[in-house]
């Protein structure tokens, strides 16, 4: 019988280098990197055409040229999103948003870097990069969810083009065909169904980039709170991030999620 076939989606909240000044600012201090793994086959006939229609019931719709769901934009009411300007149309689209991440299914995984305390330490076969040392973590678990569960699957994140993602796509194949310090290649080519990264523009309009992105800044923001660096959630914010509590990876026989669908480095 064929594995049933899985792709995370990964993007990230925060600055991803260890430039001085992103290190030493403590709004810059942490990158979180947030995963939604979705079965193929469900993401493909539910929750796609589910969010296309969120997209064209609240803005204006083209069919050749579709709306890309981009936090920043949508929270500066940059076009098409300046009709969010209106309370009463902002609050129908964020009920809508919160009916859909209901109940979408999806399994999430968060990793938060503190780089103040990560730089120079060694994580493994990768370069110390903030986002590598992100994405070295995340395929561990990932790719543990995969083996335990008997599925298969490959990953997708957002293009920043050029230099940034040959260094992507490299360290996502040094985790492939050498393994990690905690699981050999084997592990890792036995449920990873390709061994290079897949790569997407924004503009290409990926469903699962698209969510991945608007979710990314909340999980960021609930983990500071819990380790007591950042203050409450409010608002949308709020409610997109008890909405992820219930997607988190967890232990299967305990539902511990530390460790498991939230990671803290640092």
């Amino acid at each position: 019988m064929a594995k049933r076939r899985i792709r995370l989606y990964v993007d990230e909240s925060g600055d991803h280098t260890f430039r001085p000044a992103a290190v030493d600012d403590p709004h810059k201090r942490h990158l979180c990197l947030l995963g939604c793994a979705f079965e193929t086959e469900i993401y493909i006939k539910d929750f796609v055409p589910a969010f296309e229609t969120l997209k064209a019931t609240h803005f204006a719709h083209d069919p050749d040229d579709k709306v890309i769901l981009h936090r920043e934009d949508v929270k500066a009411r940059r076009f098409p999103f300046s009709c969010l300007c209106d309370r009463a149309k902002a609050e129908a689209f964020d009920n809508d948003l919160v009916g859909l991440l209901k109940k979408s299914s999806f399994r999430a995984f968060a990793v938060l870097v503190d780089k103040a305390t990560t730089q120079g330490k060694n994580f493994g076969p990768l370069p110390s990069h903030p986002y590598h040392i992100a994405l070295l973590a995340m395929m561990e678990r990932y790719c543990g969810w995969l083996a335990f569960t008997g599925k298969e699957g490959d990953v997708m994140a957002e293009s920043r083009g050029g230099r940034e993602d040959t260094s992507l796509k490299s360290a996502y194949r040094t985790v492939y065909d050498a393994g990690t310090r905690y699981h050999d290649k084997d592990f890792f080519q036995s449920v990873l169904t390709s061994k290079e990264l897949k790569l997407k523009k924004k503009e290409h309009n990926i469903a699962g980039l698209q969510l991945s992105d608007l979710l990314a800044y909340p999980a960021r923001r609930q983990i500071l709170h819990e380790i007591r660096r950042g203050y409450a959630l409010t608002g949308i914010t709020k409610v997109c991030v008890e909405i992820l509590d219930t997607k988190y990876n967890r232990q299967e026989y305990t539902g511990k999620i530390p460790g498991y669908g939230k990671i803290i480095l640092a």
